[in-house]
């Protein structure tokens, strides 16, 4: 099938650095031209579209998912096809998701499995985390093939869900170590574990079964002390860290401060920690409260999206994703009677860039080019797809997406594209709407109908060693 050849005409195109505006001349699903009236030849067969009073942004990449994943006794709703479909309307064209192996498995295995769920479904292009959920010899030398063989350069370690995926501090400390060896970037979920496992007996013993107590037996200081804790042990190995789903102002504030000390951190805050708040867990509904259950849990002060809001616009934190593990409401009343049975997870791969720009952009707090910045570029540069993605310029994948700032939409379980009967974000009102998404250099959705077929999207390799990480890593081994 021959590639769409596509002229983007009298937008402005936005880069995290400057903007300028251009037409965007597309073929082989690659960027051939940026600049001013261009007139393609032969103008047969050619897809014109129409920016004019709009701005053409990389596409998103979105760093955290979980499609179709088996959890806590079910499987999230979401699966390869629904989620990177309901992702390109939302104008994300690449993500991110886990692969997740049990205690005592092989990571590649696990790896394989995402793999094959991923390959004859997705709709735009993805790539794997690979999770350390257990250590031995045998987990390091399957580490080393991954990277090696399979493009894999990130690997993600849990502090928290004891038993299930935790792993110790020395373990820890052997996986960071091994990171570093490889090139590679390592993620942590930031939860002290121990205290989790205390906190929610003893909420359950004092009667308290309802959603709230999932936020009450894991407190902000329980994130704020495991980040710094990981943040230590990484730092004492030179290893880059980067912390995903940063939920609480406590946290990011030891994040910041790491950042100012000079240590390598990355925080990425999500769409929902960005976009609503834990006061939901007290509301009088429980399905409605059970909904915004997820781990680590929204924060009940509401200041909190702002704060972090604000953190991201001056690069203390530094990227977005969303988390999406969508469960329904059936799926969550398995918890009925003990908060502890509620399987976490929000939604937010749809979502979440409309919300960064209304709470970001339209509120004033950060500019159009620090938008691009954290939701592709920064993603992009961290895990080594720059300038590939995250970018548009000559040579670049055309994943590109035509955003009208003016326009609005409100958000609403009724008419998203995900499979969930729930949205965290119900009756939001969005400025900045994407009318159009290019994926690899084919239209895929243009106001509000698909052009996609599943599969269509491929596994993008990402090689060890990002310079934007690892050229800080070099020169202090060297000192």
């Amino acid at each position: 099938l021959a590639q769409q050849r596509l002229l983007i005409k009298g937008g402005k195109v936005v880069n995290d650095d400057c903007s300028v505006v251009a037409d965007v001349y597309v073929e082989d699903g690659v960027v051939q031209q940026v600049g001013p009236n261009l007139n393609p030849e032969p103008s047969t067969g050619l897809v014109v579209l129409d920016a004019t009073n709009k701005l053409v942004i990389p596409g998103g990449i979105d760093t955290h998912t979980h499609m179709q994943f088996p959890f806590m006794g079910s499987r999230s709703k979401d699966d390869f096809y629904t989620g990177t479909k309901a992702a390109i309307a939302g104008g994300t064209t690449m993500i991110i998701d886990f692969a997740i192996p049990q205690k005592g498995c092989s990571l590649i295995e696990a790896f394989d499995t995402w793999k094959s769920w991923a390959d004859p479904k997705v709709c735009c292009d993805y790539s794997l985390h690979v999770a350390v959920t257990w250590w031995s010899n045998k987990v390091k030398e399957e580490m080393k093939t991954l990277v090696q063989n399979k493009g894999v350069n990130s690997f993600k370690m849990f502090m928290a869900y004891k038993d299930v995926y935790m792993v110790n501090d020395e373990e820890l400390y052997a996986a960071f170590s091994c990171c570093k060896e490889l090139g590679a970037v390592a993620q942590v979920h930031a939860e002290n574990g121990e205290l989790i496992a205390q906190g929610a007996k003893k909420m359950l013993a004092m009667g308290i079964t309802g959603p709230e107590g999932h936020e009450l037996c894991r407190p902000e200081e329980v994130e704020a002390e495991a980040t710094q804790r990981a943040i230590t042990i990484a730092n004492a190995v030179n290893c880059p860290l980067f912390v995903v789903h940063v939920m609480s102002k406590s946290a990011a504030k030891v994040i910041s401060n790491a950042r100012r000390e000079g240590k390598m951190v990355y925080g990425e805050p999500i769409a929902a920690s960005l976009g609503t708040d834990g006061t939901n867990y007290w509301n009088k509904d429980w399905a409605h409260a059970a909904a915004y259950v997820m781990g680590p849990p929204l924060r009940p002060d509401p200041s909190t999206p702002g704060f972090l809001m604000s953190l991201l616009a001056n690069d203390d934190l530094s990227v977005t994703g969303t988390d999406n593990c969508t469960f329904d409401i059936c799926q969550k009343a398995l918890g009925k009677d003990d908060f502890t049975k509620i399987p976490n997870g929000v939604n937010g791969v749809e979502d979440r860039m409309s919300v960064i720009w209304e709470k970001g952009v339209y509120s004033g707090k950060m500019d159009e080019n620090r938008f691009v910045a954290v939701t592709s570029t920064n993603a992009a540069k961290i895990f080594n797809l720059y300038p590939k993605k995250g970018r548009i310029a000559v040579g670049s994948d055309a994943d590109i997406v035509i955003w009208d700032p003016n326009a609005t939409r409100t958000i609403s379980a009724k008419t998203h594209h995900q499979a969930n009967n729930f949205n965290i974000f119900e009756g939001m009102v969005c400025h900045g709407v994407p009318v159009a998404t290019v994926s690899r250099g084919k239209v895929v959705y243009e106001g509000g109908a698909f052009n996609v077929i599943a599969g269509e999207g491929k596994y993008v390799s990402r090689p060890p060693f990002p310079p934007y990480v690892y050229k800080r890593v070099r020169q202090r081994e060297q000192v």
